[in-house]
């Protein structure tokens, strides 16, 4: 990959954390206020704690984007209460994933009801995004999250794709569905310079998010991170340069898991940028 263009990549990147009890003083402490900050959200902890560090950070400056799973939602009335609410914090980008709980606390099983009851409010929000899966989703044909990215290309403006190790996968997955026309934006999503060590104590700890809980759905991530030279951001970037540059990818920017290993995260981009010369 060209410098300039990854250097590029590197300015445009949103940090996911995870809402736990030193989240906030982390951020604050080492995260840039041009760096997008993306709150997800837990089936056993419910929404509380993503609405109060959305409303938090945003106090303090940052461009928020919380994540409101669909079966986190309980009906047309809560989906309006939580608009509300964020909207009042200075929110105007929101995350809509379907999510993990099981049974749905309402109606919505999927994210398309969701959207569609936001279209319903008038659209709050200027920017809502949705969930991409270059890799095959455990439970759903490939087939059928193209279509479903489809279905909702008339509710959000951008697609996250979810975490993925192979840039031969991304790359053929960005060309399918823009093939499929499916012109939304995209943020490639991709692990940060994760220590294998603090990942695990991290998910015995916490146990949630929807980063955490992708992981222990395929345990053999981990050893992705633990293996000598088995992972490293910036040799991903490297290798994806067509299927992340090229101008009919439209590859919007970088979407971090930082598994709370916020330090290392901003860390790494910042040494990576000096090498580059940003």
């Amino acid at each position: 990959m060209g410098a300039d263009a990854l250097q590029e990549l590197l300015t445009r990147v949103r940090y996911e954390v995870l809402p736990a009890k030193a989240t906030e003083e982390k951020v604050l402490a080492h995260v840039p206020r041009d760096v997008v900050v993306t709150v997800t959200a837990s089936p056993v902890k419910g929404l509380e704690p993503t609405l109060g560090l959305t409303e938090r950070l945003a106090a303090h400056g940052y461009r928020v984007v919380p994540h409101v799973p669909a079966r986190l939602l309980r009906d047309d009335a809560h989906v309006k209460d939580v608009a509300e609410r964020l909207r009042a914090a200075g929110v105007d980008d929101v995350f809509v994933p379907a999510g993990d709980a099981d049974p749905p606390a309402g109606p919505y099983d999927g994210a398309l009801a969701v959207l569609r009851a936001l279209s319903d409010l008038g659209r709050p929000f200027a920017e809502l995004g949705i969930t991409g899966y270059p890799e095959s989703h455990p439970l759903i044909h490939d087939d059928i999250t193209i279509q479903s990215m489809w279905d909702k290309r008339t509710h959000a403006t951008y697609i996250v794709s979810n975490l993925c190790f192979d840039p031969r996968v991304l790359g053929d997955w960005i060309t399918r569905i823009r093939r499929r026309a499916i012109t939304l934006p995209v943020y490639v999503g991709v692990a940060g310079p994760v220590q294998r060590a603090k990942l695990l104590s991290m998910a015995t700890k916490i146990g949630v998010g929807e980063s955490t809980r992708f992981l222990t759905r395929h345990p053999s991530w981990f050893l992705r991170f633990a293996a000598p030279g088995g992972y490293a951001p910036e040799r991903l970037l490297g290798r994806g340069a067509e299927a992340f540059t090229g101008a009919a990818a439209a590859v919007a920017g970088l979407h971090l898991f930082t598994f709370n290993q916020i330090a290392e995260t901003e860390h790494w981009r910042r040494a990576a940028l000096d090498r580059l010369g940003g």
